[in-house]
């Protein structure tokens, strides 16, 4: 009897944390889909940056400014977590990118070994 009680808390608590971290749900779900594609802007320079899928990676294109039209590298990755490769065009340089999205605002860094650079764009 203790045994059947036990596995029924257990049961209740496993679905109250599902519930909790928005399983279950539609709304859950769909606030689970981060997408990197999108309009953003890098509010240090004022740059639009459009990511769009292309051969299942996510590359990003200057709208705007001196280096309208060029990339600034492209990304692997799914449900707000991204990684691949970020142009700082300014520097002409190539870094390790990481992107995490979540809702409105992404924080894309740049980072070579342990040390990063970053920053919080927003959509647009």
């Amino acid at each position: 009897m203790t045994s059947f009680i036990l596995r029924g808390i257990a049961a209740a608590a496993i679905v109250g944390l599902g519930t909790f971290m928005g399983a279950g749900t539609g709304a859950g779900l769909a606030q689970a889909a981060e997408p990197i594609e999108g309009t953003w802007l890098r509010p240090s320079t004022q740059t639009i940056v459009v990511y769009a899928e292309s051969n299942g990676e996510y590359c990003g294109t200057v709208q705007n400014g001196d280096y309208k039209g060029q990339s600034i590298g492209c990304m692997t990755g799914s449900g707000g977590t991204y990684k691949g490769k970020v142009i700082a065009l300014d520097e002409g340089k190539t870094y390790t990118g990481k992107a995490e999205v979540n809702g409105d605002v992404m924080n894309l860094k740049g980072c070579v070994a342990i040390f990063c650079k970053g920053e919080d764009w927003s959509r647009q």
